[in-house]
C-alpha cells in the first residue's frame, strides 16, 4: 500500500475515534507470487509500526502478528522470533497470532516468546470449524498442524455440515479452555463473516448469557485502547453516545479505575472535534425525524423512538434497548405531556450478574442501579419540580439551561454512583456515576446536538423555530436517588454472606411520581408558549434562569 493510502487510513481511523490498529505487512496480490513493497511504501511490518508510533504517539494501541508455526515466506522459528521482537520494540503493544489447532505447540511458543523478553499481551487466533472442507483448506493454507485426534473424530461426519460444527465446537472449545486455564484471558476469533460456529464455541465455554449475547464486563461498552484497558468508571450522561465520550476523553493521560477523579483536569475535549456533533446530512436527518412544527410533533418523535419506530435521536446513537421495557409506559406518558426524555434507567435491586438484561460482571455477583432520569423541561415546570424534589431527602437533581445556569441540591461536586455491583472477593464496583463537572461538559454537547438538529431546517421554518425555542430556553434536568455508604455496606454484607438482599432500595416507578399533574400546555401551538398546569396550580417564570424554590437551603447555584 502506498504511503498516501496509509496516511489516509490512519487519519480516518483517528478522526473516527478508533484506538486500535493491527499493523500487518499484508499478503502479495493474487497475480504476484511473492510480496514486494510498492515504491515509497513500507518494506516490513516493523517499519509501519515505527511510522504509526512516530506520527500518532501513544494514541493507537498497535497490534502485530505472531506466527507459532511459521508463515508462508519464513519457516525458521528463530528468525520469526527476532522479527516479532523487532515489531514489539518498534511500538507494538499486543500480538495476535495466526490460526492454529495444536494448543500444546502454541503454549510452548508463548513460553519462548516470554523467554525472549517480550511481555506484551498475546491474543491467540482461533478459527472455528464451519465445514470439513473449509477446515482442511484453511489448515493447509496457513500450514498449521492438526492433531490426529481431530481428524479421527471429524472424518466420520465430514459430509454432514451440522455434525461437523457440533463436533468442531467441542474440539475448539476444549482448545480455548486450555488456553484460558494457562492464564491467557483473550481470544480472537476468525469468523470469516460466519457467526454460527463462533457462537457455538462461546456458548460451550459459558461466555454467552441466557439471552444468547456475550456477557458484559461492565454495563457500558469498553474501549480496547492501550490507555483504556483498565478503565471501569464513566458518567451516565454519555450512555447513548459512547463514541462521543471516547472522542472527548481521548487525550486524557489516565482513565478512572476503581474511582472517579476530578474531571476538571484533564478537561473534556472541545465540541468541534470530529464525531461530536449531529451525524448525517440535513436531508438525511429531516427524512429520519420529519418536520415538527409544534411541541406535540417533537414529543411524538421521542415517543416513536421509545416505541422502537425510530433507531436514533439526536442524543442517542442507537435504538432503545430492552432495559427500558419496565419503564417504557411512564417514559411515553412523560413525552405525551411535553416532558422530553433523553436518558433513563430503571432501578435494579440485586439482580444476578448473569441476568439477560441487567447483568454484567463476573458470575456469582449481584448488580444494582438506582432509577435515573434525564429530560428537557420547560422553565416554568422546573420551579414546581424542584419544590417537589425538596420533599424527598433521598432525591438528588441537576438542572441547567444553555446559558449555564446550574441548579442542584447535590451536597458536593463529587461523584454519586448510579450503577454498582457486588462480586465475591471484590470491593463494590461502581462503573457509572453522576457528578457536576461531567454534567456541565455533557450539557454543552446536549444543547449543541439540539442546535444542530434545529439547523437542519431552513432559518424561517416552523421546525427550526420550535426546536430552537426548546434548546434556547428549556432546562436539561437529571434526577436520581442517593446511595449512602450505610446502604452500600449492608448490600455488600448481605450478598457476600448469604446471596440474598433484603433492604429498602427504592422502586423504579417512584421517580415518576414527581411528575404527577405536570404537563406543558399549548403543545399544538406553533408559537410554543410554555405556560403549564400543575394540578390546580398555575405558575410562570422568567426565561433567564431566575428560579426560586420554596426552601433555598437545599438549592445551590453554581456559577459557570
Amino acid at each position: 500500500m502506498e504511503k498516501a493510502k496509509v496516511d489516509n487510513a490512519l487519519s480516518e481511523a483517528y478522526k473516527a475515534g478508533c484506538t486500535n490498529i493491527l499493523a500487518l505487512r499484508g499478503d502479495p496480490p493474487r497475480d504476484n507470487e511473492k510480496w514486494q513493497a510498492v515504491e515509497g511504501g513500507f518494506h516490513y511490518a516493523k517499519d509501519l509500526v515505527k511510522y504509526i508510533k512516530a506520527t500518532y504517539g501513544p494514541h493507537f494501541d498497535i497490534g502485530v502478528a505472531g506466527y507459532p508455526e511459521g508463515c508462508d515466506d519464513q519457516q525458521d522459528p528463530e528468525i520469526l522470533m527476532e522479527h516479532l521482537k523487532e515489531k514489539v520494540d518498534a511500538g507494538g503493544t499486543f500480538i495476535v497470532t495466526q490460526m492454529f489447532y495444536d494448543v500444546d505447540n502454541f503454549l510452548d511458543w508463548v513460553q519462548k516468546v516470554r523467554a525472549r523478553g517480550i511481555t506484551v499481551p498475546i491474543v491467540p487466533g482461533i478459527m472455528p470449524i464451519q465445514t470439513h472442507a473449509a477446515f482442511l483448506r484453511r489448515a493447509k493454507w496457513s500450514n498449521c498442524h492438526v492433531p490426529q485426534h481431530w481428524h479421527d473424530v471429524l472424518e466420520p461426519v465430514k459430509n454432514d455440515d451440522a455434525a461437523v460444527r457440533e463436533v468442531g465446537k467441542g474440539l475448539v472449545a476444549e482448545m480455548c479452555q486450555k488456553i484460558i486455564d494457562a492464564g491467557i484471558m483473550s481470544l480472537h476469533f476468525y469468523t470469516m463473516n460466519l457467526a454460527q460456529a463462533t457462537r457455538m464455541v462461546l456458548d460451550e465455554l459459558g461466555l454467552v448469557s441466557q439471552n444468547g449475547t456475550p456477557t458484559k464486563a461492565l454495563p457500558w461498552r469498553q474501549s480496547l485502547g492501550l490507555k483504556r484497558r483498565e478503565e471501569d468508571v464513566r458518567p451516565i450522561f454519555w450512555k447513548n453516545r459512547n463514541n462521543s465520550y471516547i472522542q472527548r476523553t481521548q487525550e486524557w493521560d489516565e482513565f478512572p479505575n476503581g474511582r472517579w477523579g476530578d474531571s476538571r483536569s484533564p478537561a473534556f475535549g472541545e465540541l468541534d472535534a470530529y464525531g461530536i456533533g449531529l451525524k448525517g446530512t440535513n436531508e438525511q436527518n429531516i427524512k429520519l425525524w420529519g418536520k415538527p412544527e409544534t411541541l406535540k410533533d417533537v414529543a411524538n418523535i421521542f415517543i416513536r423512538y421509545l416505541e422502537n419506530d425510530l433507531n436514533s435521536l439526536p442524543w442517542s446513537e442507537s435504538a432503545i434497548t430492552s432495559e427500558a421495557d419496565s419503564i417504557k409506559a411512564e417514559l411515553v406518558d412523560l413525552n405525551k405531556r411535553g416532558l422530553l426524555t433523553i436518558t433513563s434507567q430503571p432501578s435494579v435491586n440485586g439482580e444476578k450478574s448473569t441476568h439477560p438484561i441487567h447483568g454484567w460482571g463476573p458470575s456469582g455477583g449481584y448488580v444494582y442501579q438506582k432509577a435515573y432520569l434525564e429530560l428537557l423541561i420547560a422553565p416554568e415546570l422546573v420551579v414546581e419540580l424542584i419544590d417537589r424534589i425538596d420533599q424527598d431527602s433521598d432525591m438528588t437533581f441537576y438542572a441547567v439551561n444553555q446559558a449555564g445556569d446550574l441548579r442542584t441540591n447535590a451536597p458536593s461536586d463529587g461523584p454519586n454512583a448510579v450503577t454498582w455491583g457486588v462480586f465475591p472477593g471484590k470491593e463494590i464496583v461502581q462503573p457509572t456515576i453522576v457528578e457536576t463537572i461531567s454534567f456541565l461538559a455533557w450539557k454543552d454537547e446536549a444543547f449543541r446536538l439540539g442546535s444542530d438538529w434545529a439547523n437542519c431546517h431552513p432559518a424561517t421554518s416552523p421546525s427550526r423555530k420550535v426546536i430552537k425555542n426548546i434548546i434556547d430556553n428549556w432546562y436539561l434536568v437529571n434526577i436520581g436517588r442517593i446511595l449512602n455508604s450505610t446502604m452500600a455496606n449492608r448490600m455488600q454484607c448481605n450478598v457476600l454472606t448469604s446471596g440474598l438482599v433484603h433492604n429498602d432500595f427504592h422502586s423504579t416507578h417512584g421517580i415518576f411520581e414527581l411528575f404527577n399533574g405536570l404537563y406543558t400546555k399549548s403543545m399544538d401551538d406553533t408559537a410554543m408558549t410554555t405556560n403549564h398546569t400543575n394540578g390546580d396550580q398555575k405558575a410562570t417564570a422568567q426565561l433567564n434562569g431566575s428560579l426560586k424554590p420554596k426552601d433555598p437551603d437545599v438549592f445551590n447555584q453554581v456559577n459557570t
